[in-house]
């Protein structure tokens, strides 16, 4: 069990923690005042490492740590926190980033419902256009970085009204085949916002479609003040997933198409890349029309209500056939 660092502890004689953020699998998360730049606050991501591993195994992640950390150090988006450092410390590898003060929009969200209100669907879609930005910078990175862990908590609203992508605990860097994805920072994500493909030991099947589906559950969170049912539970329950002009009647078609497209349970239903998601949002470009529902295994009621009038017509033709088969 990973213990937390007291407040006032000082890390790498520069790093004063003031108190515990956030906590996860992946370790805790500290602000922090800068003592070599007086008033700049950070925010110090802890990532562990599992203490089961050999000395070997340990020397390979801690590599590989470096190596994504400094590549992240690398990045530089208005919407997205800058990572400025990353070190070892007693066992136990760190990144550092700019604090960003604000709420984060799953609060907003729970503000939004308790006042019996959905968020103002203009607020929202300047949202998802700063938020498409900063994914679309992310994956063309060479080599792409994915996320892994988008949705409303991990998405913070400045002072300022600008929207940043935070936590890059599960972020993870494309390997040169773009077959799988590479990292030491394991995890899955949280449930509403994570695709099939991304449950499993080591998930190495993820890649830019599955960014693109937590981008689409997130989208939907936030315009039906809901979050969509689990990947597992749609794969139980197909059909289940509700429209988001059933939920809310101010989404667009343009809009509500493209969160369809981007939740698709099958990684190649889904939009290959996040510039075709703006493109579709905005109208730009057509959302392809499916003869089946989103869900990869059509439920036989979805399947009736997509094609009732054939169904009656047939319901009509066997009524016939009995009646004159009695006569």
């Amino acid at each position: 069990m990973l213990i937390s660092l007291d407040s006032g502890t000082i890390l790498r004689d520069r790093y004063r923690l003031t108190h515990i953020v956030g906590q996860g699998g992946m370790g805790y998360v500290y602000r922090a005042e800068d003592t070599r730049l007086p008033g700049r606050l950070c925010a110090i991501k802890e990532v562990k490492i599992e203490a089961s591993a050999s000395p070997e195994m340990r020397k390979q992640e801690q590599s590989q740590f470096l190596r994504e950390a400094s590549l992240l150090a690398q990045l530089d988006h208005p919407n997205l926190p800058k990572v400025s450092d990353f070190f070892t410390d007693s066992g136990r590898d760190y990144l550092v980033m700019d604090f960003v003060p604000g709420k984060d929009l799953k609060q907003l969200i729970d503000e939004s419902r308790v006042s019996g209100q959905m968020l103002d669907i203009n607020l929202v879609m300047n949202w998802a256009d700063q938020l498409l930005d900063a994914i679309i910078y992310l994956h063309q990175q060479d080599p792409p970085v994915l996320h892994r862990d988008i949705k409303p908590a991990n998405i913070k609203l400045t002072p300022d009204n600008r929207l940043k992508l935070v936590d890059f605990g599960l972020a993870k860097l494309l390997a040169t085949d773009d077959s799988r994805t590479i990292t030491v920072i394991q995890g899955r994500g949280t449930a509403y916002y994570t695709p099939l493909e991304q449950y499993g030991a080591e998930s190495e099947h993820t890649d830019v479609r599955s960014d693109i589906y937590a981008l689409g559950a997130t989208l939907f969170h936030l315009l039906a003040g809901q979050p969509p049912p689990e990947a597992k539970e749609r794969f139980l329950n197909p059909g289940s997933l509700r429209s988001l002009r059933d939920v809310n009647q101010d989404v667009t078609a343009d809009v509500s198409e493209t969160v369809r497209w981007a939740l698709e349970m099958h990684p190649d239903d889904r939009p290959d890349d996040v510039i075709t998601v703006k493109e579709a949002i905005n109208g730009q470009i057509n959302v392809p029309t499916r003869i089946k529902t989103t869900d990869e295994h059509e439920g036989i009621g979805e399947a009736l209500r997509a094609n009732s009038v054939p169904v009656a017509f047939t319901i009509i033709l066997l009524i016939l056939a009995l009646a004159i088969t009695v006569l």
